[in-house]
């Protein structure tokens, strides 16, 4: 049994702290294929910003993108700098692991990231889809990614089956 959360209407956004926003904006933008629907921002000497995002000082840019029913929030913050990002973080680590993408076809989806150069940790296995004589398919498929600093993202592919639901 579920209980709803009065005023909670769902996720807007997920934020993603990179160290170079123009690579950035080849992966989740012309990759991807997220779409920017407000203008990006920039700011510095912003004490209002620097309250909320609990940096005095803070100096960024950042800009928004959709993918399918969610936002990401991508920045790239000047100061404070962050010190180098470990590409081979652990998803055991605690805090925010990573974030999935449900996909059509995850192995079209998986050959056009291999060939752009992103990491998979595995191949996905596709023999966890059944493919049934009229065409419709059940089960789920699914594996993480990283992006080009290293951030993990998974991508899914899910058809009706007992364990997951799609979105």
């Amino acid at each position: 049994m579920t209980h709803a959360v009065p005023g909670i209407q769902g996720v807007h956004h997920i934020g993603i702290s990179v160290p170079d926003i123009a690579r950035a904006r080849e992966f989740y933008i012309d990759l991807l294929g997220g779409k920017e629907e407000v203008k990006p921002i920039s700011w510095t000497d912003n004490p209002f910003i620097d309250a909320v995002v609990g940096l005095p000082g803070s100096a960024a840019d950042q800009f928004i993108c959709r993918l399918g029913n969610t936002h990401l929030e991508i920045f790239e913050y000047h100061a404070p700098r962050s010190p180098a990002q470990d590409p081979d973080k652990g998803v055991n680590n605690f805090g925010y692991t990573h974030f999935a993408l449900q996909v059509d076809d995850i192995g079209d989806t998986y050959d056009r990231l291999l060939a752009a150069g992103i990491r998979v940790h595995t191949p996905p296995d596709l023999s966890t889809i059944k493919v049934a004589p009229d065409g419709s398919k059940t089960g789920y498929a699914a594996t993480y990614c990283r992006d080009f600093f290293g951030n993990v993202f998974e991508i899914m592919e899910i058809h009706p089956n007992d364990e997951i639901l799609p979105v």
